[in-house]
């Protein structure tokens, strides 16, 4: 914040002379500063903020300032993508962020000769404790990745056991 910006504000609580003095200030220059008219690039960027905000409006608050960009470039507005960033995150634009890519924890060994299918990918049960499956997963907490391993009777779909840990050592 500038100083002027900061007498303004404070102009309730304090008098000009006094903040002016504090400050190392000027009176004469923060009176000009006060009387000054908006600056030829404040104007252009008050008018390319409505633009913006129109642009923005239209994709649904989807787009952010690359995509923004790219729209006043088609129309016809050259101004730098740098600029269109510094006035929506001053407007208070933001686009939607897309998810993140997952991160690849299972990776296949090539070379690795597969297990034999000895179900041949049939698992219907015709009783209980005949045929049980299994599966890992795991779940992203504050602390880290916490892997959960189960086991299931593909009969009566019931839990035969399960087990926790931070890490997939065995």
């Amino acid at each position: 914040m500038s100083c002027y910006r900061l007498i303004e504000a404070q102009r309730a609580n304090f008098s000009v002379p006094l903040m002016c003095r504090v400050l190392s200030v000027s009176k004469s220059g923060y009176y000009d500063w006060k009387n000054r008219p908006p600056s030829h690039r404040s104007q252009e960027d008050a008018v390319l903020t409505e633009r913006i905000h129109e642009i923005h409006h239209r994709s649904r608050a989807t787009y952010g300032s690359p995509r923004v960009h790219a729209e006043l470039r088609a129309i016809g507005i050259r101004c730098s993508r740098k600029r269109v960033a510094r006035l929506m995150r001053k407007a208070g634009l933001k686009g939607c962020l897309r998810g993140r890519r997952r991160k690849r924890t299972t990776r296949r060994d090539g070379s690795a000769m597969p297990a034999p299918d000895l179900l041949r990918r049939n698992f219907a049960s015709v009783a209980p404790n005949r045929l049980w499956v299994a599966d890992i997963t795991y779940i992203k907490t504050e602390e880290g990745f916490l892997y959960l391993s189960f086991v299931l009777d593909a009969y009566s779909r019931r839990l035969v056991g399960w087990a926790m840990a931070t890490h997939l050592r065995i």
